[in-house]
């Protein structure tokens, strides 16, 4: 067995300090890409032999080889990766490969470099993490929709400042996040894209004198194009800081989320209740439910965030090209994938073990003066200017307060004293169910544009 030996070690006689060999030593972490890694050097095999530099008989050694170590980390997992000698995962490969097919595999690396092949299994990574991403989120938006089906006529306050404002449906509000998270994909297949351009082949920095098809190559991996600049393409990390910058708004909207429904579960609010499955209870305290599913979400927030800022310090002062600063890319990308994923799939599950008291949502939604811009827009249709009803309106709230009523159990002699142009059917126009109806212009939190944006919520998934 190869154990120990260096990729680099030809030009050196001394021995690496062992504490530095240590802190130098990243198969600890990305380990990860082990997967990646086989499937760049499968393409980077079927390219060498497709321009010649091996034969057919070393590709099928060399490939053979690759898939067998793929099969035996299939089927050991982590296991089978246990190496405490190997420096990082490029070489681990290596030394198995050669062990495995014997010192034809010591062709493999021919045209290449650590350089482009780490680039190249990162993206590899990162790609196929994208997806499992985008499926968590269609998760959260399925579970958010089917929330809002199971509530469909139910009604909430709409806050400003944190200040009761006006009746919404739920839905509504379930489609708010909806759209959030339909932004959040959009930006991770963005990010995508610009993730799936291949650098194999750049090799350290300058390219590669072999006469190897890049395009072939790309192709084998399913990447859309191929690099355009070797000295950028080994160096690039954007995509990295992209995927984490997606990443940190996707958890500022998980954490919106998140504080909403631990306020509506308060016994302030009591809108909600979460069931047992996704609370805690207390040590002490007999009675307490806590919701702590959520505040770890809320809290995990500011640990992506936190990366991508890492990220984004880290290739601040670099200069072309290849670094070894960029060996710590990998753990601010792997534990943001990790816990993106992780707070979608309990935040699917928090919304599926969410009961909303209807009754009381619907009572908070009828008092406060909350059909108060529903008076003023009712007085702008008799013809008054906006900024007049608005005053006219706010003067009715301050006289509804001294009498401890809502503008709808006010006498109509009492409202026409701040506007003659008051008639019987303000009634009609101050109701919950009214006030929800008006509100029919697209985006609206009518009954009518909430079920028709449902349909398409349904339809984009």
């Amino acid at each position: 067995m190869t154990e120990g030996k260096k990729l680099w070690g030809g030009r050196f006689t001394g021995q690496i300090d062992p504490g530095f060999a240590r802190f130098n030593r990243s198969f600890g972490f990305d380990r990860r890409l082990f997967e990646a890694d086989v499937m760049g050097s499968l393409a980077h095999c079927d390219g060498l032999f497709a321009a010649g530099v091996i034969s057919d008989a070393e590709n099928v050694a060399i490939a053979d080889g690759l898939l067998w170590l793929l099969a035996r980390w299939h089927e050991a997992g982590d296991s089978f990766l246990a190496d405490e000698s190997a420096e990082d995962v490029h070489s681990f490969i290596e030394s198995r490969l050669i062990d495995r097919v014997g010192d034809v595999g010591r062709r493999l690396h021919t045209g290449r470099s650590r350089n482009d092949q780490v680039a190249t299994a990162l993206r590899l990574w990162l790609r196929d993490e994208t997806a499992r991403a985008d499926a968590a989120l269609r998760g959260v938006q399925t579970a958010l929709l089917d929330l809002a089906d199971s509530h469909a006529d139910a009604v909430l306050p709409g806050y400003t400042h944190l200040q009761r404002a006006q009746p919404v449906l739920f839905a509504h509000w379930c489609l708010a996040y909806f759209e959030m998270f339909a932004r959040d994909r959009e930006r991770l297949s963005e990010a995508r894209r610009r993730m799936n351009v291949m650098p194999l082949g750049s090799a350290a920095l300058a390219g590669t004198s072999h006469p190897i098809d890049r395009e072939r190559v790309a192709r084998f991996l399913g990447f859309d194009s191929v690099s355009r600049n070797s000295l950028d393409a080994v160096s690039d990390r954007d995509f990295c800081v992209e995927f984490a910058s997606a990443s940190a708004l996707v958890m500022a909207h998980l954490s919106r989320l998140a504080e909403d429904l631990i306020v509506y579960a308060t016994t302030e609010f009591g809108f909600v209740e979460l069931s047992d499955a996704v609370a805690t209870g207390s040590s002490l305290m007999p009675q307490k439910k806590n919701p702590d599913a959520l505040e770890l979400v809320r809290g995990k927030s500011a640990r992506v965030f936190g990366h991508a800022l890492a990220l984004l310090a880290l290739i601040k002062g670099l200069p072309l090209t290849y670094n070894k600063d960029m060996q710590e890319d990998k753990e601010a990308v792997f534990d943001t994938a990790d816990t993106v994923r992780e707070s979608l799939d309990v935040t699917a599950t928090v919304l599926r073990n969410v009961r909303l008291r209807e009754a009381r949502a619907r009572d908070a939604a009828s008092v406060g003066y909350m059909n108060a811009t529903e008076m003023a827009d009712y007085l702008v249709r008799r013809g008054v200017p906006f900024r007049e009803a608005h005053e006219a309106a706010g003067r009715m709230v301050l006289h509804g307060l001294s009498k401890g009523l809502e503008l709808h159990e006010l006498e109509l002699e009492e409202l026409q004293e701040f506007s003659p142009l008051v008639s019987e059917d303000v009634y009609e126009a101050l109701s919950l169910e009214q006030t929800l109806a008006t509100k029919s212009q697209a985006g609206g939190t009518s009954p009518g544009r909430v079920r028709e944006a449902l349909a398409a919520a349904r339809a984009s998934l």
